[in-house]
């Protein structure tokens, strides 16, 4: 019977006898079949295929790369019930993890703090939270010996350190985040206090005090092909300098006051386990830089330390006037381009302090120029972990407008003086395997340090001998530092790049004429030859002022200065190589050009090496130039030291 009432029920009639309850019954049965259907596609848990990007992007995500937070910082938030109210209490979410979670590790929930206070630092404007963020960062790098440290492996462990160095350099950061401020005192943080302690010294670099600390990493580098950092722990900085009034220390005597320096601010907690437990952080800050120290030892564990070096490059040239004056350097051959002329006479330079054990390397520029463009060879060399140590970059100016015989002379003299200044007891072996690197003008410069001339120069000048100029000792000096060379011990390899052994056809036309008729001679070089020609009227016969010729002059490749040091032949045990630039390697040889030096000027023969870079003139600045410049420099480490 109730079978039968049930399937009659459900039987059909006709419409007009239905009623609004089978209507009502029908649609409910519609929705439910509705959503059956719906629940057979999407089961309550399941998959779905992510796109490439959508990949990545989870596997990436983290406060470091936007405002989300990363994987493992949200299944804590999940597992403690946090997660709801992280938008709107933030401030209370992090307390309640800093008071603990029973069921998680130690380390999982420090990462979780780590990162949730840094992000609320960065939402909020508080620094106390960036404060807080490293110290958790700190705890989770460096646990205790009875705790498991993250492994290679994890992903936190890399974003843990970056958490940390970009946390420190933020919660020290001025009111205007534009300078990091390094000093002792007590900071607020959201769990209690950090009582910071820093010895006074660690600012003291040679004759000079670090100032106006930037964060590196805030700083975008333009210009350099690449921007490198060395990855490590501690916030990466670039530092100006002031000089220490009284302090003198021959180490630093060569390294100008302009340049900005990387270095590394660490920041070393005492027992950060108690200091999290009772609100009271005590630790200290410690300053690096590269020559100093490239690592510390954080719970008898050594850790690499973080340094931005292309930034220190980068920051040193932005703005600066050396590029504006290439030109002053070219007409003008009194500019100086140092104030402090007594500091440095030689017009050498280092870009940081001399260290006994460091092969110099010597980078001679050419014409119109300056040393700001040997920078891409510079970013390269300084951050080459295979050549850092073993080399110290020293860089010679001049005025390029100068008879190059005269420009040589300082560059020989400047190289016996630092090298005598530096290592006045000779003890240094590593100043017996000197690198001189020369482009352009700067190759004739770097031949002249490692020839023997003679009387060819002079002879060339005056039959008279040197002995018989009636001129006073300094004259007399300034003849024989310009006309007489003598290869100088310690240079024992040279590299010329796009060097005009025998001239260049821009110097020998038109081009060259003019340049030089707008060249200004240096008056100490002018008083010294009217000197001559006034006191020696034999002289006077034979020398006249306006026959001394400028560098452009001396490149003619009819002049007698080409003719004379393209036949002297560079000494045995002198290492020479050649990085030549052609424009069109394709076109017949005869034909390679640069633009600037053709080919067949720019060969010699007896070279170690010869590379042919598809550039123009300014090939210095080429990967394929600089690469061969490396493997150069690492051949030069295998060779016996000077006097072996």
């Amino acid at each position: 019977m109730n079978r039968r009432y049930a399937y009659e029920s459900w039987a059909p009639v006709k419409s007009s006898a239905r009623s609004p309850m089978v209507f009502r019954a029908m649609g409910c049965i519609v929705a439910v079949g509705v959503l059956l259907a719906v629940a057979g596609c999407a089961t309550p848990v399941g998959v779905r295929y992510l796109s490439s990007g959508e990949t990545t992007r989870r596997l990436t995500a983290s406060v470091l790369s936007g405002d989300s937070i990363s994987a493992p910082t949200t299944q804590i938030l999940n597992r403690s019930g946090l997660a709801g109210r992280l938008r709107d209490e933030p401030e209370h979410v992090i307390a309640d993890l800093h008071a603990g979670l029973p069921t998680a590790r130690e380390t999982d929930r420090l990462f979780a703090l780590a990162e949730l206070s840094f992000l609320h630092a960065s939402k909020s404007g508080d620094r106390s939270y960036f404060l807080s963020a490293a110290i958790y960062a700190y705890a989770f790098l460096f646990p205790r010996k009875t705790v498991v440290p993250p492994n290679a492996f994890d992903p936190r462990f890399r974003l843990a350190a970056d958490l940390y160095n970009q946390s420190l350099a933020k919660g020290f950061a001025s009111e205007d985040m534009q300078k990091v401020m390094l000093k002792a005192g007590t900071y607020k943080v959201p769990f209690g206090e950090l009582v910071v302690s820093m010895d006074p010294d660690e600012t003291k670099w040679g004759d000079f005090r670090f100032m106006d600390f930037v964060d590196a990493s805030e700083l975008e580098v333009r210009g350099l092909r690449n921007w490198y950092r060395w990855p490590g722990i501690g916030a990466p900085l670039v530092a100006s300098l002031e000089r220490l009034p009284g302090v003198k220390e021959a180490a630093f005597a060569k390294v100008p006051p302009a340049i900005k320096v990387a270095a590394t601010v660490f920041l070393r907690i005492r027992n950060v386990e108690e200091g999290l437990r009772t609100g009271r952080v005590a630790a200290r800050l410690e300053l690096s830089t590269v020559e100093k120290s490239t690592s510390t030892t954080v719970r008898e564990q050594e850790v690499p330390l973080e340094f931005g070096l292309s930034s220190a490059l980068a920051y040193t040239l932005e703005g600066s006037q050396v590029y504006r004056i290439e030109l002053k350097g070219l007409f003008s051959g009194d500019f100086r381009f140092f104030a402090d002329a007594s500091r440095f006479r030689d017009n050498i330079f280092l870009m940081e302090p001399y260290r006994p054990g460091r092969i110099p390397l010597v980078l001679v520029h050419g014409t119109a120029s300056s040393p700001a463009r040997w920078a891409q060879m510079l970013n390269e060399i300084i951050n080459d972990r295979e050549l850092w140590g073993h080399y110290q970059i020293w860089l010679f100016t001049y005025s390029t407008g100068n008879p190059i015989l005269y420009s040589g002379g300082l560059l020989a003299e400047g190289l016996r003086n630092t090298v005598k200044e530096l290592d006045p007891e000779g003890k240094d072996p590593a100043m017996g395997k000197m690198v001189v690197i020369g482009h352009s003008q700067g190759g004739l410069l770097a031949k002249l340090t490692v020839m023997d001339s003679g009387t060819r120069f002079w002879d060339d000048m005056t039959s008279l001998s040197i002995d018989q100029l009636d001129v006073s000792p300094e004259t007399k000096e300034l003849a024989r530092r310009s006309l007489f060379f003598k290869p100088l011990p310690f240079v024992r390899r040279v590299v010329f790049i796009a060097t005009p052994h025998r001239g260049s056809f821009i110097a020998g036309g038109w081009i060259g004429r003019l340049t030089g008729r707008l060249i200004s001679l240096p008056g100490k070089l002018l008083a010294a030859i009217s000197e001559g020609l006034t006191r020696d009227l034999k002289t006077a016969s034979e020398i006249s002022l306006k026959h001394i010729p400028r560098s452009t002059d001396n490149m003619d490749p009819k002049s007698s200065f080409i003719r004379i040091i393209s036949s002297i032949p560079i000494p045995p045990g002198v290492t020479t190589h050649s990085i030549i630039a052609v424009k069109n390697p394709d076109d017949p040889k005869e034909k390679w050009t640069d633009g600037v030096v053709d080919y067949s000027s720019a060969h010699i023969d007896g070279a170690a090496s010869e590379l042919i870079v598809r550039s123009g003139h300014s090939t210095q600045d080429e990967p394929q130039t600089i690469e061969e410049v490396r493997r150069i420099l690492l051949e030069n480490l295998k060779g016996p030291r000077y006097g072996e």
